[in-house]
């Protein structure tokens, strides 16, 4: 059993709270440094995309995680990311430049999405989200001078400082590179007043409002951040398949996105990463066992889909807290065994006068 003593202010926000931390944090990321050479190909291309969607989902956990506010058109985020990448680098701009841009045009429109939240929120802010995706869809499909309509758009391998990163190991260290920056920007905006006024929204919006927090500004940065990670996301999600259409950012990507916080574990930076795991090595799983089912199951064309509603369903119900707040759990099992109170997680409704006569 660990005891940590805080003894000031600094070590309550440090971002390692113990020498463990750090030892496992810094093991994983040398373990990640040496990927290319201890895995195949074919997952380290696996690896790639747990890293770019890694970065997408670190947007939607900083919207919906710790501003709580969902979305259900982010995959229209990844696309305007996507497409401002791929129009840029086609016409000359280097690959650096051409990030940055489309970063800020995602968060430019991230911006105008975000002025409904300041009016609307829960199901209605989700439909109103949920329609701007279907805007937006329709856009890339009917722009065909800037985005190739249907025929979509391919993308040439990005160059950094005039070398070819390819789809392979340059583009993987590039992907690594930017997940850890976009980790440890989260953390540390998380630490400062504007996360702890994005929590504060979350957890009340009439408390944070008596408190002084300006709602119409934090719920407009949270929409721009959270759309900034998923354009980033979007560039190199379209790097690394070399070629985009309308198709692959509709609505069933924007749900895909959801089911990844939701399973990794809302309000947890981790939830992020463990999300974009499953959300990659589930197609994977599924695969290798559909030669051991039945015909009439291991065929069926709506497997996929299924096993997803089936996890989303039990993770709901059995696990609110995700994938992370099950390996919390098991973590503290350990720690406190033979001490462990079977409802020491237990949900407990906590809420203001204010809020309950709402």
């Amino acid at each position: 059993m660990r005891f940590i003593f805080k003894t000031d202010y600094g070590q309550d926000i440090r971002l390692a709270r113990h020498g463990g931390h750090t030892f496992c944090y810094g093991a994983l990321v040398l373990l990640l440094v040496a990927a290319p050479w201890l895995v195949p190909e074919y997952w380290l291309a696996q690896l790639t995309f747990v890293l770019i969607y890694g970065i997408v989902g670190l947007g939607l956990m900083l919207l919906a995680g710790f501003t709580g506010l969902f979305s259900l058109g982010h995959a229209a985020f990844l696309g305007v990311g996507a497409y401002t990448q791929g129009y840029l680098t086609t016409h000359g701009v280097p690959f650096p430049i051409a990030l940055a841009g489309a970063a800020a045009l995602s968060a430019a429109v991230g911006v105008v999405v975000g002025l409904p939240a300041l009016r609307v929120k829960g199901i209605y802010l989700g439909i109103a989200t949920l329609s701007f995706g279907f805007i937006v869809e329709e856009v890339f499909a009917r722009w065909e001078s800037v985005t190739g309509g249907n025929s979509g758009m391919h993308l040439k391998s990005p160059e950094l400082f005039g070398v070819s990163l390819g789809s392979g190991q340059g583009f993987y260290f590039l992907c690594l590179l930017i997940a850890v920056f976009a980790t440890l920007a989260i953390l540390n905006l998380l630490r400062s007043p504007t996360g702890r006024a994005f929590v504060a929204i979350r957890d009340s919006e009439i408390s944070a409002q008596s408190m002084g927090i300006h709602l119409a500004r934090y719920k407009t940065l949270s929409f721009a951040l959270s759309a900034a990670l998923a354009g980033i996301g979007g560039a190199l999600y379209a790097h690394k398949l070399m070629f985009i259409s309308p198709d692959q950012f509709n609505i069933l990507q924007s749900i895909d996105l959801l089911l990844m916080v939701v399973i990794g574990g809302l309000g947890s930076v981790h939830g992020a990463f463990l999300g974009a795991i499953f959300l990659i090595s589930m197609p994977q799983l599924i695969s290798l066992t559909k030669d051991y089912l039945p015909p009439v199951i291991g065929q069926a064309p709506g497997l996929q889909s299924v096993v997803y509603g089936a996890v989303l369903i039990g993770f709901v119900l059995f696990e609110p807290l995700g994938l992370y707040g099950r390996w919390v759990k098991v973590r503290t099992w350990f720690q406190l065994f033979p001490f462990y109170r079977k409802g020491l997680f237990k949900r407990q409704k906590s809420f203001t006068k204010s809020d309950r006569l709402k």
